[in-house]
C-alpha cells in the first residue's frame, strides 16, 4: 500500500511539473507569435506613437513577460535603450505622425527623464508634434511633457510641481530594541550610506551634499521647463511654493503649466483634428516595441562602435539576494569587456554606466579590466541617471567621461558595515559563548562579542587604504593630483553639472553625444553600433536558480518607495563587508 501511494504520488507530480512546462512553452509560443506580428513593418500608416508613463523607467528594455500582450504591448517598465531607439526612428519614419503621452506617476532618475526630454526635443525639431494629457502628473512626468506641443489635464487633475525633497529612512531605532548595532569603519566626511544604521537624522556633511544636488537638479528641471513652457524660473519656483499639489485644475491652466482641461475623449478629438480624420475614424496608435523594432535602413558596415550596459549594484556575484532587478557581476562583465577587447570589428566601447557602486573589491577588478580594454581600443563612458562610488571607480579610467547634468556622480569614498549581534544573542536570547583559540586573531568577527579595538584599528586602516587605492585611481585616470582629489572625493556626491567644473567628468552629454566622441577617438566615420550584452529572454530566468526577478518585482510592487532599504537590509549579512556605494534615495526618482 505505501509503494503504491508513493508511486501514485510520483505519478501526480509528474503529470503536474509536465503540465507546467507545457504550459511555458505554450506560452513561449503565443509570446514569440505576438513578437512577431509586432516587429518589423507592424507600424501602422497614419499613426501615432503613445507612450504611457506610468511606471518605471530602466536602463534597458528585456524582452519582457509573454502576458505584456494582454495589455497591447505595453510594459511596466520603460526601457530607455529602446525608448531612445523608437524616438529616433519615429523621427523618420513617415508613418508616425507624432507622440502622444499618456501622463501618470513616473519613476526614474531626473538625468534618464532629461535623456528622454532632450530625444522629445529632438522630435520635434524633425516637423512632427507632441501631445501630452494626463488625469495627474508626476513631477517627472511633468517635467517630461512639459516638451510638448499641448499639455491636457483632467478637469479634476493635478501637476506635482513642488519642488523636489529627500527623506532617508533611518533604521537605528529599530536595531537598538533587537539588540543589534552596526560596527562601522569608512573615509568620507560625507560618505553617508551608513547614516541610517547609526544615525536617528542626517549628519550635517550629508544634509549639506544634498541640499547641494537637489538645488542643482531642480534648476535643471526648471530651466528646461521654463524654456519650453515659456515662463520664468522664478514664476515656475513660486508657483512650488504655493502647494501646487493641492490647487484647482484651473489654476494650472491660469498659470500656464498646462494648456487646456480636457477628459480623454476630448484629447482623442484633437488627436483625430491633427491627422485629419473624421469623427468616426480610429486613431491607430503604436508602440515604443513596434517602433524600435521596426526596419532600419542604414547601411550595415563592418567597423562598430560596440554600446555596454553596465547598470545595478556591482556585486562579486550574483547569489546577493534581491538586487535592482540587475547587477554588474564580475565574471559577467570581465568576460564580456575581454570579448569586446579582442573583437576586431569593435573599433570603440562606450560603457554606458548607471550603477549607484557596491562591492569595492568588484569595482577594482572591472576598472582593471576597462584598463586592459583602454590599451586596445578607446573607451568612453556615458553616465546614466547615476554613476557614483564604485559606479564612478569603474568609469575613472576611460578616455573620456560624458554625464547628463543631473546624473549623481563622484562618492568617492569606502567604507565596511558589520552587524554586532551580541546584545541579541546574549542578552535577549540568552546565549553564551566560549573560544579556544591558537593565534591572536584566530576568532576574528566572532558573533558573540563586538570588535575589540586591535580588531576595529586593523579594520580602519583596510578601509583607509581602500580609499587610497580608489582616490589614487581616479588621480590617475583624470590626470590630477591625488592630493587635489581627495579635496572634492571625501565620499561627496555630483550632479554631473557640478562634476564637470571639478574635473570628475569631460562633457555634459547623452549616449548618442558619448557615441560619437567615441567614433572620432576611432577615426572612423562609417560604422554601426553594437549593444551589449544581449537581453536575456524571460523564461530564462525561470530556469536561473539565481534569479529572483520575478519574486523581486512582486516586493518592489507592494514595497513601493520603501523597497530599496528593505533590499540593502535583507542583503547585509551576504554582501561584501567594504562597499563603496552611494546611499539610495527613491525619492530622488
Amino acid at each position: 500500500m505505501k509503494d503504491f501511494l508513493k508511486y501514485t504520488l510520483a505519478t501526480i507530480v509528474g503529470i503536474i511539473l509536465t503540465s507546467i512546462i507545457i504550459t511555458v512553452i505554450s506560452i513561449t509560443s503565443i509570446a514569440g507569435m505576438v513578437a512577431s506580428e509586432g516587429a518589423s513593418g507592424s507600424v501602422p500608416e497614419n499613426s501615432i506613437l503613445r507612450i504611457k508613463l506610468d511606471g518605471e523607467i530602466v536602463e534597458r528594455a528585456g524582452e519582457g513577460s509573454p502576458m505584456d500582450f494582454l495589455n497591447q504591448g505595453e510594459q511596466a517598465t520603460i526601457g530607455l535603450d529602446q525608448a531612445l531607439e523608437a524616438i529616433k526612428k519615429a523621427a523618420k519614419n513617415e508613418r508616425v505622425k507624432g507622440i502622444y503621452l499618456e501622463a501618470g506617476s513616473l519613476a526614474a532618475y531626473p538625468a534618464d527623464i532629461q535623456e528622454l526630454r532632450q530625444a522629445m526635443q529632438q522630435f520635434k525639431e524633425s516637423g512632427k508634434w507632441i501631445v501630452a494629457y494626463g488625469d495627474s502628473y508626476s513631477r517627472g512626468a511633468y517635467y517630461l511633457c512639459s516638451v510638448a506641443d499641448e499639455v491636457f489635464l483632467n478637469p479634476s487633475g493635478m501637476i506635482d510641481w513642488s519642488g523636489m525633497a529627500s527623506q532617508p529612512i533611518f533604521f537605528t531605532g529599530l536595531m537598538k530594541k533587537v539588540g543589534v548595532k552596526m560596527q562601522v569603519f569608512k573615509v568620507g566626511t560625507y560618505k553617508s550610506a551608513v547614516e541610517p544604521f547609526i544615525n536617528t537624522e542626517m549628519s550635517e556633511a550629508n544634509r549639506e551634499q544634498t541640499q547641494s544636488y537637489l538645488g542643482s537638479m531642480w534648476s535643471n528641471m526648471q530651466k528646461d521647463v521654463a524654456q519650453s513652457r515659456k515662463l520664468s524660473v522664478e514664476t515656475l519656483n513660486a508657483f512650488a511654493d504655493s502647494a501646487s499639489v493641492l490647487a484647482q485644475a484651473e489654476v494650472y491652466v491660469e498659470n500656464k503649466l498646462a494648456d487646456k482641461l480636457a477628459y480623454l475623449s476630448d484629447v482623442k478629438e484633437a488627436l483625430r483634428q491633427r491627422l485629419e480624420l473624421e469623427e468616426d475614424d480610429d486613431l491607430a496608435f503604436t508602440t515604443i516595441a513596434d517602433v524600435a523594432a521596426s526596419d532600419d535602413l542604414s547601411e550595415k558596415v563592418e567597423e562598430e562602435i560596440a554600446v555596454y550596459y553596465a547598470y545595478g549594484e556591482i556585486n562579486d556575484s550574483r547569489s546577493t539576494g534581491f538586487n535592482q532587478e540587475h547587477s554588474i557581476t564580475t565574471k559577467e562583465t570581465l568576460t564580456d569587456l575581454q570579448k569586446l577587447r579582442k573583437d576586431k570589428d569593435v573599433k570603440a566601447v562606450v560603457i554606458r554606466v548607471n550603477s549607484p557602486g557596491g562591492s569595492a573589491f568588484a569595482s577594482e577588478q572591472i576598472w582593471h579590466e576597462v584598463q586592459l580594454l583602454r590599451a586596445e581600443k578607446p573607451v568612453v563612458v556615458s553616465m546614466g541617471g547615476v554613476a557614483a562610488s564604485g559606479g564612478y571607480y569603474i568609469s575613472c579610467g576611460a578616455n573620456q567621461i560624458f554625464a547628463d547634468p543631473m546624473t549623481l556622480t563622484g562618492s568617492i569614498g569606502i567604507f565596511g558595515m558589520i552587524p554586532d549581534a551580541s546584545e541579541l544573542l546574549t542578552e535577549k536570547l540568552g546565549l553564551s559563548f566560549d573560544v579556544v583559540k591558537t593565534n591572536a586573531m584566530s576568532d576574528f568577527g566572532a558573533q558573540g562579542r563586538p570588535f575589540n579595538a586591535g580588531e576595529a584599528a586593523k579594520l580602519q586602516n583596510y578601509i583607509n587604504q581602500g580609499y587610497e587605492l580608489f582616490t589614487g585611481r581616479v588621480a590617475g585616470g583624470r590626470g590630477l593630483q591625488q592630493d587635489s582629489v581627495k579635496t572634492i572625493a571625501e565620499g561627496r556626491v555630483w550632479t554631473g553639472e557640478q562634476a564637470l567644473k571639478i574635473g570628475l567628468v569631460d562633457k555634459l552629454g547623452n549616449l548618442e553625444e558619448a557615441i560619437k566622441a567615441a567614433a572620432d577617438l576611432a577615426e572612423t566615420e562609417n560604422y554601426t553600433v553594437g549593444r551589449y550584452p544581449s537581453a536575456t529572454p524571460w523564461y530564462m530566468t525561470l530556469l536561473d536558480k539565481e534569479s529572483n526577478e520575478y519574486m523581486e518585482g512582486k516586493l518592489r510592487a507592494v514595497l513601493g518607495e520603501y523597497y530599496p532599504a528593505f533590499s540593502l537590509v535583507q542583503r547585509i549579512g551576504k554582501m561584501n563587508p567594504i562597499q563603496a556605494r552611494m546611499p539610495f534615495d527613491p525619492n530622488i526618482k
